[in-house]
């Protein structure tokens, strides 16, 4: 079954991840499908708001049966498909156009029995007080936007391992730039075979296999 179907849609609702997981733990099949038009307790990694005003962006969220440990890369990829090649993926999920952020994606999941992927897309627009640092697919046709995401997703979500941690490389937005964690900073230096990033220290090569990283300055000084 292709990712979608069935698919309930609310005019307007707190965050479609919740209702999303509600309908996974009641036994909601693979693929289904939760929108909204306006999301008004979106969340986001770490707890941030993602907040959806009416007709301007995709509040989705889609109950996965089948996945793996990919899962928040695969969908970082297929919201990159959507935006077009000039996005780049920021490990391990957000999408940036311009160095600008246009998605929040949230996975979550119990597993191996589900995984809910809430994805929110800023296709039309996005609200002048987060301007400054995210910008839209600027398209008019969220539903359009959307009918390509899901295809994007379905083939991200079936792709071989190999494959897609190729295709992340090409898209590596943190590639020879620096960066910074919790436990330290360094230069981006790719995604290893298990989508772990790599980071250059002083003190040799780290992998992260979780947590967030932030992007600071190129290392010859540029943005």
């Amino acid at each position: 079954m292709s990712l979608g179907s069935p698919r309930l849609h609310l005019r307007s609702v707190g965050s479609t991840n919740d209702k999303a997981r509600e309908l996974a733990e009641q036994g909601a099949p693979h693929g289904t499908l939760v929108t909204a038009s306006e999301q008004t307790a979106g969340r986001g990694r770490y707890g941030r708001v993602w907040v959806t005003p009416p007709g301007t962006a995709i509040a989705a969220s889609i109950i996965l049966r089948t996945f793996d440990g990919l899962l928040p890369l695969r969908a970082g990829l297929a919201v990159a498909d959507l935006a077009g090649d000039a996005a780049r993926v920021k490990w391990p999920n957000d999408v940036l156009l311009d160095g600008l952020k246009v998605a929040g994606i949230l996975v979550e999941a119990r597993a191996p029995e589900w995984a809910v992927v809430g994805i929110g897309v800023n296709v039309v627009s996005v609200p002048p007080e987060v301007a400054d640092i995210a910008t839209s697919l600027d398209r008019d046709d969220v539903d359009g936007a959307l009918s390509e995401l899901l295809r994007a997703l379905d083939r991200r979500v079936a792709q071989p391992a190999d494959e897609l941690l190729a295709a992340l490389r090409e898209r590596d937005a943190l590639l020879g730039r620096r960066v910074r964690w919790s436990g330290g900073e360094g230069v981006g230096a790719g995604i290893d075979a298990s989508g772990a990033l790599l980071v250059d220290t002083p003190s040799g090569t780290v992998a992260l296999s979780s947590g967030e990283v932030h992007l600071l300055a190129n290392v010859n000084g540029g943005r």
